[in-house]
């Protein structure tokens, strides 16, 4: 199945592409929710919070879209949801800041890693199957999948529990990408810091990077990068080579 690109990202799609974001309700969350309205996309909006999201159009029109509650740990229960969408963001995450304790350090890899890692599979299974049963229409786009890992990964955050943990959701995405990208369109978002509850002081705008996210996918991009931080588009690329070269060499392909 052909990848979205810029004539699928533009208004209309036909047919309407389903949506779904986890941390609908961040800043991030919103602003893509926003993007892809203005796209006719069908929206579901995955969030851990108990307040009804509401979100408007540029004209104050309230925006379709249909919210999902779910908590980290019981994605399985995702399951037949994943089977409906056709792209998937991952964009959930916490920032604990200062602390170092046992239990912030499970809170953190669990949220900001491990949960993604186990969505990512979950998405993956589910779309395998429909290939396998021939449950997916001809005429749907291949599925995507796209992770926000952020610049974290590579640079200093201010939060070494913040960087470990988006460090190993970073690795263990490339090291599942050499098989998932068989059947996924995979998206690494590497994202600089923008004003958002995790961070009050960020300098860019969500909605600028929202945009800049889908112009970027729209040109066909597997790897996005939006920063102010120039070293960040030299040392993205380099690191994902060297991960890949080295996961090549040493891990074995699924059988």
């Amino acid at each position: 199945m052909p990848e979205l690109d810029s004539s699928t990202l533009n208004p209309p799609l036909n047919p309407p592409l389903t949506v779904a974001i986890t941390g609908a309700s961040g800043a991030l969350g919103q602003a893509l929710l926003r993007q892809w309205h203005r796209r006719g996309a069908q929206l579901i909006a995955l969030s851990s919070g108990d307040q009804p999201l509401v979100l408007a159009d540029a004209n104050g029109e309230p925006i379709p879209l249909r919210q999902v509650r779910w908590r980290s740990g019981a994605e399985a229960e995702l399951a037949e949801l994943l089977a409906e969408i056709d792209l998937l963001v991952l964009n959930h995450g916490i920032n604990l800041h200062g602390q170092r304790s046992r239990g912030a350090t499970e809170l953190s890899l669990e949220v900001n890693a491990l949960s993604s890692w186990r969505l990512l599979e979950l998405f993956a299974e589910q779309k395998m199957f429909a290939e396998q049963s021939g449950g997916r229409p001809a005429q749907r786009r291949r599925p995507e999948l796209w992770v926000n890992t952020s610049e974290a990964e590579i640079e200093p955050a201010f939060s070494p529990l913040y960087e470990i943990s988006k460090r190993l959701l970073g690795q263990l995405l490339s090291l599942r990408a050499l098989d998932l990208g068989k059947q996924l369109c995979i998206r690494r978002l590497v994202l600089g810091p923008f004003r958002s509850a995790l961070n009050p002081v960020g300098l860019m705008d969500a909605d600028f990077v929202a945009g800049q996210i889908l112009w970027q996918a729209s040109l066909g991009l597997k790897l996005i990068l939006v920063s102010p931080n120039p070293l960040v588009y030299a040392l993205m690329p380099l690191t994902l080579l060297g991960r890949w070269l080295y996961a090549r060499l040493l891990t074995r392909a699924d059988s």
